[in-house]
């Protein structure tokens, strides 16, 4: 089996001068916006228009479990992982609350939870397996695995997009997946394992050193290559994250604005962007993590995240909380008055 291909268009910034040239033209000091005139250039540049909308806004939340979590690299039981998937049906996690509040609606996707959910209202069904193997032992995943669980994400976003969304922001859900992600970021950005991890859902110290110790002990039994991002994906990904990856594929294909979260979505974009780097014309980056290594990745990917409230839930949260950001930024290019319109003096 291959990985689904996908064929994500370049941006076309010829529309720039025009997009620059509206947003000087509103009533205020050139620049007087700040990011948010940035914002308000790149939603133009990805929808190529100068009057950008924001439709049928999403979360995806991708859930799975990691067989090397019951090796201690995290503070909970593999068991939170379905008792939050849960918490999401019920409607009573940080996600639902926020995506509530700013009119998102939410998507579940169980990858691989350890975990019988049956059929339920709300929950789509792309379990690969009952979490991923052990990396410590084995490959986390198969490569038919790991490609199935790409081609499911893209096919969720399609739907997505069929029915009018062009907005998506990203969320995970599955325990050991900071321990993934280190282990991703390492291999693909070539930072050292020691400033990729970070303490994930609150280890202790003890805890802390364990988990770099397992994950050293990662590194040291497989020598594959550590720089192709689809082996690195199967060796030490979870399925969540193989899904978000071939989420992020198909969004960008379709000309979404593609809404990043921290740490875990960013390692899966780091898969996603080495495969396709033109996704990243399509990306905007919610926030900064309290996680050590999304600082790392964000540099590694040239990036400029809109929040910074040491924030690291995880679950799409800072996603949530970023896009009345990008409403406003498209309500400034499509509603704010220009200087000629509103009959206001320019400067001299």
């Amino acid at each position: 089996m291959h990985s689904p291909a996908f064929n994500i268009p370049p941006v076309d910034v010829s529309l720039t001068p025009a997009l620059q040239g509206k947003i000087d033209r509103k009533t205020k000091p050139i620049g007087a916006l700040g990011r948010i005139e940035e914002l308000a250039l790149r939603l133009g540049l990805i929808q190529n228009t100068l009057t950008p909308a924001l439709t049928q806004p999403h979360i995806l939340v991708c859930a799975g479990d990691h067989g090397a979590a019951k090796a201690g690299v995290s503070a909970y039981p593999q068991d939170v992982t379905w008792q939050m998937v849960e918490n999401f049906l019920a409607g009573g996690a940080g996600i639902n609350v926020f995506a509530r509040a700013n009119g998102i609606a939410l998507t579940v996707a169980d990858a691989g939870v350890a975990h019988d959910f049956g059929s339920r209202p709300g929950l789509i069904d792309a379990k690969m397996a009952p979490g991923t193997a052990n990396y410590l032992e084995t490959a986390a995943m198969t490569p038919a695995q790991r490609d199935e669980a790409m081609a499911q994400g893209a096919r969720i976003v399609r739907e997505l997009a069929a029915g009018g969304c062009n907005v998506l922001g990203f969320g995970e859900m599955g325990i050991g997946n900071t321990a993934s992600s280190s282990l991703i970021t390492h291999c693909l950005i070539g930072a050292s394992l020691e400033d990729c991890v970070g303490r994930g859902t609150g280890l202790d110290d003890a805890g802390l050193t364990r988990k770099k110790a397992l994950l050293e002990q990662a590194l040291t039994i497989w020598d594959g290559p550590k720089h192709q991002p689809l082996e690195v994906l199967a060796r030490y990904g979870g399925f969540e994250i193989a899904m978000m990856a071939g989420a992020m594929l198909a969004a960008a294909e379709a000309r979404m604005v593609l809404l990043i979260d921290g740490f875990i979505v960013t390692s899966a974009l780091l898969v996603a962007a080495k495969l396709q780097p033109a996704i990243l014309d399509y990306c905007v980056f919610a926030h900064r993590s309290g996680e050590p290594g999304h600082a790392l990745q964000l540099n590694h990917l040239n990036a400029k995240p809109l929040l910074d409230l040491g924030l690291r839930l995880g679950e799409g949260t800072g996603g949530a909380l970023a896009y009345p950001l990008l409403v406003a930024a498209c309500a400034m290019l499509n509603d704010m008055a220009s200087f000629e319109s509103a009959g206001v003096s320019d400067k001299a």
